[in-house]
């Protein structure tokens, strides 16, 4: 059951990142925010992989062409994936490109099993559904944000999806790598998909948000907390894929949603309505069968 401690370890380190994030995007805009994550990152991650490469002598490699796809999608397919989501949410509204992005999760687990032949447990499945309905309620829109919201609706599914794609590629790289050794693996992947994406954001931002660059690197100071939490969650999550499907450690990773709740009460004086505290539990619920399972 390491993969649930995992998972359960990586939701607030998220949380935490998101958070230091949030503060970013104001100067930097939401890609140059994105960069920070990745590029204020690597470096932990790099230290991160020293340590479980020190840990793991025994650990032998193996760098196939398999395994460079397989990381090389996972880090486009999230970086798309998060394009989708900022365009849908422009589009269509917060509210409902969040709650069409939540397709992630039973895209998760039907990716696994119809591309990897994952094999979950009845419960399991029936614990996904459940989350998925809950995170539904949680999110789902007010009638008003409803309209216009076509092309954003879509655009918010085609996030999840790619989300879904991600999130099965690193699954499949952490096994193609080293299957003996999944924390060497995991935090191996971690490294180069982190660099893919630092390469890709930092040549888009050159060529088209220049200005972005600029205020990524005058922030260069609390964008380095934003980078340590992000480096130490994505450890979390590719251990927790290397071990577990895709479907499963999306699910268990459900549980940041009331810490982040928490921390925006907080931080930000957010407020839950009655309706989102009852998809909360219902998610909640989910989780559990899914831990269970």
């Amino acid at each position: 059951m390491l993969w649930i401690l995992l998972t359960a370890a990586a939701a607030p380190l998220q949380v935490a990142r998101n958070a230091l994030q949030r503060g970013l995007v104001g100067d930097a805009g939401p890609w140059g925010a994105t960069l920070v994550r990745f590029l204020f990152g690597l470096p932990f991650s790099l230290a991160i992989f020293g340590a479980a490469a020190l840990a793991t002598p025994g650990a032998s490699p193996h760098f196939s062409p398999g395994y460079a796809a397989a990381v090389g999608l996972g880090a486009v397919s999230q970086v798309g994936a998060t394009a989708a989501l900022l365009v849908a949410m422009r589009r269509a509204g917060f509210a409902v490109a969040t709650v069409m992005q939540q397709a992630s999760l039973p895209l998760s687990a039907v990716f696994g099993w119809a591309a990897l032949g994952d094999h979950l447990h009845p419960q399991a499945w029936a614990g996904i559904a459940v989350t998925t309905a809950g995170l539904a309620i949680l999110s789902w829109p007010r009638r008003d944000q409803l309209a216009g919201a076509g092309l954003g609706s879509f655009l918010g599914l085609g996030s999840g999806a790619a989300f879904a794609v991600a999130l099965n590629a690193y699954r499949q790289a952490g096994l193609a790598l080293e299957p003996h050794h999944p924390i060497y693996s995991a935090t191996a992947s971690v490294c180069i998909a982190q660099a893919i994406q630092t390469v890709l954001l930092l040549v888009a931002l050159a060529i088209w948000r220049p200005a972005s660059l600029l205020a990524v690197a005058r922030a260069w100071r609390p964008s380095l907390g934003a980078g340590f939490f992000g480096a130490a969650a994505s450890a979390c999550w590719f251990g927790a894929l290397a071990l577990a499907p895709a479907g499963p450690v999306r699910a268990i990773g459900v549980i940041e949603a009331p810490i982040a709740a928490a921390a925006g009460r907080r931080l930000f004086k957010e407020r839950l309505s009655a309706r989102q505290l009852a998809g909360g539990m219902l998610a909640a619920l989910g989780v559990v069968a899914t831990a269970l399972a």
